[in-house]
């Protein structure tokens, strides 16, 4: 009997243990079940990402073109009309640069304006002056058009000049300029030709000639071996070398294959050939005339046109 109370007494123990698990596990179901249809639901906390803030990098990025400027820059004394002027000659250059430029790119010495301007000499030369023209860096050139040093008003016929060694990045255009100078459209129109007219009668080729005497440019290579156009063909059969630095060349060159690749294609209008003169030699370097400055000298081509560098 005391056996049978026993095992009685632990029956009932574990029953009573078995069902307090059972109710527990109700009202936890229960308790959820009423929390999920509940609206007021549990906030629940939302991630976040942190970023550092960036910091400046003690090896900035290396940018080579930083301050590059290969446009022209004109002083303050031009004014607006001068200006325009004198920026569409600018603007003129550099497409006569361009031209010249591809032509010989495309043609080399299969051209026989290439034959006839600079013999059997490389082209690389007169491409890369040409390039020069276009996309070296000018920072501190300038053009003005006010008259620093008196050479507009006291020289006659003057049309500009480079400044030398009071300025060697500047180079002042006189009014004289603005009165003659035409624009590059004009090339065979009103009489126009090669052999037969200035060589300066362009902005293109005057500003042309003009960029060769500022060293930033020319890097004091490109200079005056021959005078006019029989000059610089004589020059190109004797010394081709040499025809890839002459200032002369390079602008009949270029203004030649304008002619007859974009004014009248395919037609161009070269002139005839001049006679042959005794100033039409060449020569090795231009020296100043008895008329010139110490800062300022000067030259006359064969055909009157007086330039000072």
């Amino acid at each position: 009997m005391l056996r049978y109370s026993g095992i009685r007494r632990d029956y009932m123990q574990v029953l009573i243990t078995h069902l307090a698990m059972m109710y527990f596990t109700f009202t936890s179901v229960l308790f959820l079940s009423l929390s999920s249809a509940s609206p007021v639901t549990v906030q629940r906390e939302t991630p976040t990402l942190t970023i550092s803030a960036p910091t400046e990098s003690s090896n900035p990025v290396h940018q080579w073109a930083s301050g590059w400027k290969p446009f022209f820059n004109i002083h303050e004394s031009c004014n607006s009309s001068l200006k325009a002027q004198l920026q569409q000659g600018l603007d003129d250059t550099v497409q006569l640069a361009q031209h010249a430029r591809d032509h010989l790119l495309r043609w080399g010495h299969q051209s026989e304006f290439t034959q006839k301007y600079f013999g059997n000499g490389s082209t690389a030369h007169a491409i890369g002056w040409y390039d020069r023209i276009i996309s070296a860096d000018k920072t501190g050139m300038l053009f003005r058009c006010d008259d620093p040093d008196r050479n507009c008003e006291t020289q006659k016929g003057w049309g500009g000049h480079w400044r030398g060694s009071n300025a060697t990045t500047e180079t002042v255009i006189c009014p004289l300029s603005f009165e003659m100078r035409r624009p590059l459209s004009s090339v065979c129109n009103l009489g126009y030709t090669v052999t037969g007219s200035k060589l300066n009668t362009f902005w293109a080729t005057d500003l042309m000639h003009r960029l060769f005497h500022v060293p930033v440019v020319s890097e004091g290579l490109v200079d005056h071996y021959a005078h006019g156009y029989l000059g610089i063909l004589e020059l190109a059969k004797t010394q081709p070398e040499k025809s890839g630095i002459d200032s002369d060349t390079l602008q009949y060159f270029s203004i030649d294959v304008w002619a007859y690749d974009i004014a009248a294609p395919g037609v161009g209008c070269t002139g005839k050939k001049p006679k042959e003169t005794p100033s039409s030699a060449t020569m090795t370097k231009p020296e100043p005339s008895s008329t010139a400055t110490a800062v300022t000298p000067c030259h006359t081509h064969d055909d009157g046109v007086v330039h000072c560098a």
